[in-house]
């Protein structure tokens, strides 16, 4: 392993605000590394100063020579203007502007097919590409960009929905030769399918990866190092999710016991004070110099045992019945003649492809949003909590616990005891110093966890949550399922974490396109054991555009590339010779089990051969697609 860069004991604070203190670690080219804390500690800023975006108050950042570093910020910059390509190689690298100017003259050949310049200047791009060789990262491009979902490479970036300029972004980071790749919040607006997909490319990506991300299967599965930020220091553990919540719990437990030994060497030492302390002599100097360094060192809070307890409003027996219900936008259904009656102890999961009307269905059930047919009946005891993707506008001149006693000043938990909004807050990981801070001075997340606690202490009985693990912490998110857990009503979720799906719900609603949506017994793991063959094809494809959308796009009609159109007629006979190449190395192998030098160059041809072949067939995946795109616009 080689060490790409050290992180040594760097320090930054914004005015009072202390993020991180004398932090260290390394990072190796075989590291994969998860970052996590709540929200407000530091953990983006941490990414954005080893980017080089940002400067620490004090320490050093040493890289080895060369060292390249991608980004991806969990709010990225975008040019309107560019197309989906254009923003893709949107680096300034010889190799990302050839690439641009090669699309560039690709469109305008589209226009202008019998130009001679554009065919000469096409013609030499075409020979810079091929000694650069790039042909394949445009290749690459293309494919990454149908595996999220981006089938129209021409489109204005100002025409996409906020999901897919973040993916757009994605696709760009991912593209971008670097040694070490870091993301902000991968995850955030993407369908269970492209996170299923992603996990798989960064599980095979040779190089580095440092991430922030909530989606703790995510973790499991990609990541083999764990940093934490906790209060201030940085905790590093070798090993995925999994590992890191057994090895935080061993540190807690002796950090636990360090405490119960500091509390009675606390209580002894307050005892002498209490006696008339007299400092006349250095024996006695010094007890009280103890007796102070003891009071002021700060308590260990176990925020694994932090829970939240609210009241619940009462609920009568007739709650929630959707009747034959249908919405539908530009004669495209979203919503087909669905049925359901909500039960008291329903935990229902839903999910479905970006776009396809999980949020409308919610914004139905809320009375947000009205339906073209059918009919909803609301029992006269109801009253729901809506958790949507958008916060509400909050005042950001006024403090935290301003905002929630708003609301209530004092609450009554589910075990019937009197509250304050300051206790409540503290349970929800808002500390004093925090409680009196400015909306305005607030993370985006913590504001989402302020916005979040407002709408449970108003004693919701329903609870309507619309993705609410965009921008939440994981120590947030365990504190939201414990509520659920004693929650006494029903509650809806879309979500796209299948952890948070697999550990909070027991039914799932399906969309599965056309308007159809289906119920599924058990929670995300077991919708993927019993949902239907032809659902897991669909969910591996790109959306096809439907055709009102052509008509919409006559201009912008999908098509092969000259160079493409070659390398699809090619591809079924290079696939299959690399199999073959494939059998001939397994039979090599066998016939040289004893030839170690031998065997370490077969398995070396062996890995290339495959990683070749995966390659081809992700190609010819994307060629079938845009064949049958290309046959719906005839």
């Amino acid at each position: 392993m080689t060490t790409i860069l050290s992180i040594e004991n760097i320090s930054k604070s914004y005015g009072i605000k202390r993020l991180f203190d004398n932090i260290s670690f390394t990072v190796t080219d075989a590291d994969k590394i998860g970052l996590i804390g709540i929200n407000g500690t530091g953990k983006s800023t941490l990414l954005k100063i080893i980017a080089g975006l940002e400067t620490a108050d004090s320490g050093n950042i040493s890289y080895s020579r060369g060292v390249k570093i991608e980004y991806l910020p969990q709010n990225p910059n975008y040019d309107l203007a560019s197309t989906i390509l254009e923003q893709v190689f949107k680096g300034d690298s010889p190799s990302m502007k050839l690439l641009r100017s090669y699309e560039e003259v690709l469109l305008a050949i589209d226009h202008k097919p019998s130009d001679v310049l554009l065919q000469q200047q096409l013609l030499k791009l075409s020979n810079e590409m091929k000694a650069l060789d790039l042909w394949d990262i445009e290749s690459q491009v293309k494919t990454i960009l149908t595996k999220l979902g981006i089938t129209d490479f021409n489109k204005k970036m100002a025409h996409l929905s906020g999901g897919q300029k973040k993916r757009v972004a994605l696709a760009s980071a991912l593209i971008t030769p670097c040694d070490l790749l870091i993301l902000d919040e991968p995850t955030n607006h993407m369908d269970n399918s492209t996170i299923d997909w992603l996990e798989k490319y960064l599980e095979n990506r040779k190089g580095s990866l440092l991430m922030i991300t909530h989606d703790r299967y995510f973790l499991d599965r990609v990541v083999n190092k764990t940093i934490e930020l906790d209060k201030s220091q940085l905790y590093s553990y070798d090993g995925n999710y999994t590992l890191f919540v057994e090895k935080k719990m061993e540190r807690q437990a002796l950090e636990n016991a360090s405490e119960r030994k500091r509390l009675n060497l606390y209580r002894n030492e307050l005892e002498w004070m209490r006696r008339g302390a007299r400092a006349r002599t250095t024996k006695q100097k010094a007890r009280i110099q103890r007796f102070e360094d003891i009071e002021n060192n700060e308590k260990v809070v176990d925020n694994d045992k932090i829970n939240i307890s609210v009241g619940h409003s009462r609920l009568g027996n007739k709650i929630i019945e959707l009747q034959n219900i249908s919405k539908s936008y530009t004669q495209q259904p979203l919503i087909k003649d669905f049925s359901y009656i909500l039960l008291r102890d329903d935990r229902i999961g839903i999910i479905g492809d970006n776009g396809i009307g999980k949020s409308t269905l919610l914004n139905i059930i809320t009375g947000k949003v009205t339906i073209n047919k059918g009919s909803i009946d609301m029992g006269s005891t109801v009253k729901i909590g809506y958790f949507s993707q958008e916060s509400e506008e909050m005042p950001l001149n006024l403090r935290a616990i301003e905002y929630i006693k708003e609301t209530a000043e004092y609450i009554t938990n589910g075990a019937g005891i009197k509250i304050s909004a300051s206790q409540l807050m503290e349970t929800f990981l808002f500390t004093g110093d925090m409680q009196w801070t400015l909306i305005s001075s607030l993370s985006g997340g913590e504001r989402r966890r302020l916005y979040l606690l407002k709408i449970l202490i108003e004693e919701p009985n329903i609870l309507i949550l619309d993705e609410p693990t965009n921008d939440l912490d994981i120590d947030t998110l365990k504190i939201l399922e414990d509520y659920m857990d004693g929650f006494k009503g029903a509650v809806v979720t879309v979500s796209h974490d299948r952890y948070f799906l697999d550990r909070t719900c027991k039914k799932i609603f399906a969309f599965e396109g056309e308007g159809k949506i289906t119920e599924y017994p058990g929670n995300y793991s077991d919708y993927l054991l019993n949902k239907p063959d032809s659902l897991a094809l669909n969910q591996s494809k790109a959306p096809i555009k439907s055709k009102q959308d052509n008509i919409n796009n006559q201009s912008k009609k999908p098509k092969f590339t000259y160079k493409e159109k070659l390398e699809f007629e090619k591809i079924d006979q290079e696939i299959e010779s690399l199999e073959m190449i494939l059998i001939k190395i397994d039979e090599d192998l066998q016939q040289n089990a004893t030839d170690f030098v031998k065997l370490q160059e077969l398995t070396e041809k062996k890995d290339k051969t495959e990683e070749d072949l995966l390659y081809k067939m992700e190609r010819q995946e994307y060629f079938m697609l845009l064949e049958e795109e290309i046959k719906s616009f005839q």
